[in-house]
């Protein structure tokens, strides 16, 4: 009997193929290996507005002043198994001096834990009261 070489699997987080075990597909360097999110771990885009910034009475706030006060808004990438109350695509808040950077394919990313997470945007429910951001 001939065995078939095994198909390649898609991932759901990054959406590109990657070589299955025992496969030589992953011996080149132009394949790319999808990136899973261990534990309570997240993997999070940052926003573009965490550097200069103009209050209300439009005075411009550079980026090094009193950062450690300030939370920064993030966008959810990919989540760990463990995770329960974030899900891929929201959008949190976090301390900035918190997480560990990472470039991955030239974009800067963030890997947070769970715990970090000071608050989630959501969608305002009309029957609920409460804060909403």
């Amino acid at each position: 009997m001939s065995a078939a070489a095994p198909e390649p699997v898609t991932t759901a987080t990054t959406g590109e193929t990657a070589a299955p075990a025992g496969s030589n597909l992953g011996d080149s360097d132009d394949v790319r290996q999808p990136i899973r999110m261990l534990a309570d771990r997240l993997l999070a885009k940052p926003a573009g507005d965490a550097g200069e910034r103009k209050n209300r009475a439009g005075i411009l706030i550079p980026a090094t002043a009193n950062v450690e006060r300030r939370l920064v808004w993030a966008t959810i990438v990919a989540v760990g198994p463990t995770v329960r109350a974030i899900a891929e695509g929201d959008r949190v808040l976090y301390a900035p001096d918190t997480g560990f950077e990472v470039e991955i394919r030239g974009e800067d990313y963030l890997i947070l834990r769970e715990r970090e997470i000071h608050a989630v945007a959501s969608e305002r429910i009309d029957d609920r009261t409460g804060l909403y951001l």
